[in-house]
């Protein structure tokens, strides 16, 4: 039996959404935005195994409560109640989807990648995203529970 184009369709739509289902995240202090969804590509289950060496696909859709000229991402793995800074490739909001100035009452799709280096250890931590705005107010902050592994 020869698969329609339509079946083909759905099958590959079905696996897209499967790699790119909203998550579950808890609402770390957002104050100047409202987070509206979380997306890590590809994490199908929670928590989100993060393979070493692997890069991964951070979108982020909020609401701005506020106008501010820039934003500046800040991301860290939680371990022990303890905030460890974690280098992002580009940490200026307007250079990762979101146009700039921000507007009060604007949606955006904040954009960027997390990289997992090899050299990280095999570990259970919750990463930590946070966007400011100019006056280092958050625009959102969220966290989710991972686990980077080989």
């Amino acid at each position: 039996m020869v698969p329609t184009p339509l079946a083909l369709l759905l099958a590959l739509g079905a696996a897209a959404t499967a790699l790119a289902e909203p998550l579950r995240f808890v609402d770390c202090g957002s104050v100047d935005g409202s987070i509206q969804e979380v997306n890590v590509s590809p994490c199908p289950t929670q928590p989100c195994l993060l393979h070493k060496g692997t890069s991964y696909s951070i979108n982020v859709t909020f609401a701005s409560k506020i106008e501010s000229q820039g934003s500046k991402a800040k991301v860290y793995g939680e371990m022990l109640r303890v905030d460890v800074p974690f280098p992002i490739p580009e940490p200026d909001g307007c250079k990762s989807g979101i146009q700039c100035p921000i507007q009060k009452g604007h949606s955006y799709s904040y954009l960027n990648k997390l990289p997992v280096k090899s050299e990280y250890p095999s570990i259970k931590l919750i990463v930590k995203w946070e966007l400011v705005d100019d006056q280092e107010q958050m625009l959102f902050c969220w966290k989710i529970p991972v686990q980077i592994t080989s």
